[in-house]
C-alpha cells in the first residue's frame, strides 16, 4: 500500500506581506510585537485584509537588524523600513500598501524585489 500524499497547507491569496520582527533583541520593551499586533486592525480599517488588495502579515523572530526596531519587511518588493511607529506604520500602509509609494525616508535597504511603481 502507498501512502497517501500529505495534505498541503492553502493561503488565501494576497498582494503584499509584511515581515515583522518581534525578536527580543529588535525591541526589548516589546514595541515590535505591539506594532504586529494592531496590523489586524489597521489593516481591516484600511481594506487591506480581504479581496485582491490583501495584506498577510507574519512575525519572524530575527532580521539581524537590532538597532533599528521595531523593522518591517514587505514583500515582493524587498522594501525594508526601520524605526516603524505606529504612526509611521499608518504612513507605510497609506503610501506604501495602498498608493504604491515607498516612504523613503523610513526605508533602510531595498531588495531585489522592488517593481517599478508610478
Amino acid at each position: 500500500m502507498t501512502a497517501a500524499p500529505p495534505v498541503k497547507p492553502r493561503i488565501g491569496s494576497y498582494r503584499h506581506h509584511l515581515l515583522v520582527c518581534t525578536g527580543p533583541r529588535c525591541t526589548p520593551q516589546g514595541e515590535s510585537q505591539a506594532l504586529f499586533d494592531s496590523l489586524g486592525d489597521k489593516l481591516k480599517a484600511a481594506g487591506l485584509h480581504e479581496g485582491e488588495g490583501r495584506v498577510k502579515r507574519s512575525r519572524v523572530s530575527c532580521f539581524a537588524a537590532c538597532k533599528g526596531g521595531p523593522v518591517l519587511c514587505v514583500q515582493p518588493d524587498g522594501t525594508w523600513y526601520c524605526h516603524v511607529t505606529p504612526a509611521n506604520m499608518d504612513r507605510i500602509i497609506d503610501q506604501h500598501l495602498r498608493q504604491g509609494q515607498v516612504v523613503q525616508e523610513l526605508v533602510f535597504h531595498q531588495g531585489p524585489g522592488m517593481r517599478d511603481e508610478p
